[in-house]
């Protein structure tokens, strides 16, 4: 007889914080998993210190802890959050160690942004695929040759260690692991309480594209730019995106080309191949990416990677493969002594 949600323990879930943390990188994380509570009495959420000290946030606001990591007691999750501040300056010896005591009293391990940085220190993460802020990604990569650096995913699982970019995405992966733990239709839920989109895959770039490139300075523009990306399937011309703006073809073209260094025809093809791009990285097929991108076939799709990459999308995904399929966890961390 399956057992009742209700009558299950609650999943603890322990954020290891230290003064100079970043606020929004644990915030973000730990309301997904206090909201998830409003539909299923899964988690509770406890902040640890190396020394079981309050600690300074990032804006300089105090936070109190619960306890000192060495006495919180075991954990179903484990999360290490990351800091602006140089890795030297907020890396301590007692940050180590509690992260260290943590790791081997926790099911799984998870860093956000430069977080990932006390996890390679510790060794935890020699031969293991992670990602962190694109900003720390190099310097991740330089210092720990032996980590698999990710630099261009939202976030990465490989076994029971996860990492994330900074800030939002520290979301996208409390809602992934929400969803493990009990399922899509929960997840979307604490998504919608949290007015969050619940698209973002782990395989997801950091650099969208309507974050790449030009900033568009005009509302007309802006305007054009929002129905593009509010449906990128649909068979935008020229025409129709004049028409939409209510201005001639030819005076649309000259803001594109003066605001974006593209004409609108250039501009929605861009957008399409990041729409097919990202949902290559998050596992969909060809054909499925195909067809959400507006590209109308495979072989459309196809030809525009081969044009853009020099690869079909096919290999690209082999290459740039999903974070999402993994095998299953072994019991615990294996902690570094």
């Amino acid at each position: 007889m399956a057992t009742n949600l209700s009558e299950q323990p609650r999943r603890r879930v322990g954020i290891l914080v230290f003064d100079g943390v970043k606020m929004l990188d644990f915030v973000g994380p730990a309301e997904v998993f206090v909201e998830a509570n409003q539909t299923v009495p899964g988690y509770e959420v406890v902040l640890v210190s190396p020394d079981g000290a309050n600690v300074a946030t990032s804006i300089g606001a105090k936070v109190e802890v619960s306890a000192p990591a060495a006495e919180a007691g075991r954990f179903d999750t484990v999360i290490v959050p990351g800091s602006e501040l140089p890795a030297a300056k907020f890396m301590t010896p007692a940050l180590l160690a509690a992260a260290r005591e943590l790791s081997a009293r926790t099911r799984r391990l998870a860093s956000i942004c430069s977080g990932a940085v006390v996890l390679a220190e510790l060794g935890l993460l020699d031969g293991r695929r992670a990602t962190t802020h694109w900003k720390f990604a190099a310097d991740l990569a330089r210092r720990y040759p032996s980590v698999v650096v990710e630099p261009d995913a939202i976030f990465v699982r490989d076994g029971n260690l996860y990492s994330s970019a900074g800030v939002a995405a520290g979301v996208d992966l409390a809602l992934a692991l929400v969803e493990e733990d009990y399922g899509a239709d929960v997840a979307r839920r604490v998504a919608q309480l949290l007015v969050v989109y619940m698209q973002r895959s782990g395989g997801q770039s950091q650099f969208s594209a309507l974050l790449t490139g030009p900033v568009p300075r005009s509302p007309l523009v802006r305007k054009v730019i929002d129905l593009i990306c509010a449906d990128p399937a649909f068979p935008h011309t020229v025409q129709t995106l004049a028409a939409h703006a209510r201005v001639s073809v030819r005076h649309l073209t000259r803001l594109f080309r003066a605001e974006l260094e593209r004409s609108p025809a250039e501009y929605v093809a861009f957008i399409r191949f990041g729409v097919a791009r990202d949902m290559l990285h998050a596992g969909h097929s060809v054909t499925e990416a195909a067809m959400a991108a507006g590209y109308g076939s495979s072989e459309a799709l196809r030809r525009a990677f081969v044009a853009r990459l020099g690869i079909s999308p096919r290999k690209y995904q082999q290459r740039f493969r999903s974070t999402g399929s993994v095998a299953a966890d072994p019991p615990m961390v294996a902690a570094v002594s």
